[in-house]
């Protein structure tokens, strides 16, 4: 039974998530490990929603996309804007989740797609800043884009 209550708890989170999505600017999230535990490396992003998927960009360094390459392809999303993750003291993890699958995303039109988003995303809030680190870190490999598959 308890099993059974968490499953119906993530799929009620998840079923909120969705609609959270466009009016949130921010998504936190952690990897999980091969055991299914959450890493303790977590933080907030910016994101674009497009097609059951989310899409960050990170320094090609980044712990993200370290876990990645790792094979660490599970992760945990909460769907909100509770500020830097330091200083929200977890308050995010009220937020709606989704479980979610990541890969590298290398295709040169996704990734146009993405950027475009974003940019109307947020044209309020330093696009004019990290939209052009985004573009020449794509380019140059310092920055990769990681696709979060949501589950369903």
């Amino acid at each position: 039974a308890p099993a059974l209550l968490l499953a119906r708890r993530a799929l009620g989170a998840a079923g909120a998530a969705l609609p959270a999505l466009p009016e949130s600017h921010l998504v936190y999230l952690t990897p999980l490990k091969s055991n299914g535990e959450e890493s303790r490396c977590q933080g907030e992003v910016w994101f674009a929603h497009q097609g059951g998927s989310l899409f960050v960009v990170t320094a090609a360094d980044a712990w993200r996309a370290k876990a990645v390459a790792q094979g660490l392809k599970r992760a945990r999303l909460w769907v909100g804007d509770y500020g830097v993750w330091t200083r929200a003291r977890g308050a995010y993890r009220n937020a709606p989740e989704f479980m979610a699958t990541a890969a590298l995303e290398t295709n040169a039109e996704v990734q146009a797609s993405v950027l475009r988003q974003m940019a109307g995303k947020y044209a309020e809030d330093d696009w004019e800043t990290w939209g052009p680190r985004f573009r020449s870190g794509l380019n140059d490999g310092a920055r990769v884009m990681i696709r979060y598959a949501l589950d369903a």
